[in-house]
């Protein structure tokens, strides 16, 4: 068992087993690293760790087209109902919602959440499990401690972890993190999008914990 994960810029990844493709802050549209359209991604499912537009991005449109399940806090989906997306599963952090392809599950993450002026609930991390892998998406946060407990729980292969600065952790804190979560490996994200963000993973430097940085648009499997 296995996944490819593809790297759609930003924060966004899509997680494909072969059978099921789970798409994670799909931000495509006004994305300038972006390789992909929102009319070339196919999932069943699309899990958004917060309201941003640069994570919230084209949920809507992919949500139609491809008539999939969205994941996210309450108000989140609340909105989306609004704008007819039908599928939607609700959650905030300490809830793990089964799906018939695995699960996701909302960790805390220290950040804020709005779009579009409106209140979007609490930012939060997500777990999702598919395939046989764990991959925890760290969302848009700083350091915390309780990261430890979140690897101790969930005991992810895999860590998406946001090192741009200013917004997020830099590479030293997120350094930190990665040596708090202990995935297996660590792909940096949330960097190099515009120049307010750091522009390389030099001092994502974590002891013990591989680090695979990935291009906007490739596509790495994890068996």
């Amino acid at each position: 068992m296995g996944i490819e994960l593809t790297y759609l810029g930003h924060a966004g990844f899509l997680l494909d087993d072969g059978r099921n493709a789970v798409a994670i802050d799909p931000f495509l549209t006004d994305n300038p690293v972006a390789k992909h359209k929102p009319s070339e991604i196919r999932c069943r499912a699309i899990v958004l760790t917060h309201g941003h537009a640069d994570h919230f991005g084209d949920t809507v449109a992919i949500a139609k087209a491809n008539g999939a399940t969205v994941y996210a806090a309450f108000e989140i989906t609340a909105y989306l109902e609004e704008q007819g997306v039908s599928k939607l599963e609700p959650g905030n952090p300490g809830g793990k919602i089964s799906a018939d392809w695995g699960w996701v599950a909302f960790t805390q993450a220290f950040h804020s959440s709005s779009y579009n002026g409106r209140y979007m609930g609490m930012p939060t991390g997500v777990v999702a499990h598919l395939g046989g892998v764990t991959v925890y998406h760290c969302g848009d946060t700083t350091l915390f401690s309780d990261m430890k407990l979140i690897g101790e729980i969930y005991s992810p292969d895999v860590a998406l972890i946001p090192i741009g600065d200013r917004f997020t952790m830099g590479p030293e804190l997120a350094t930190r993190a990665a040596e708090f979560i202990k995935p297996k490996v660590a792909v940096p994200i949330h960097y190099r999008t515009w120049p307010l963000l750091v522009q390389d993973a030099s001092g994502f430097k974590p002891k013990g914990v591989e680090v695979k940085v990935l291009e906007p648009g490739e596509t790495w499997a994890y068996r």
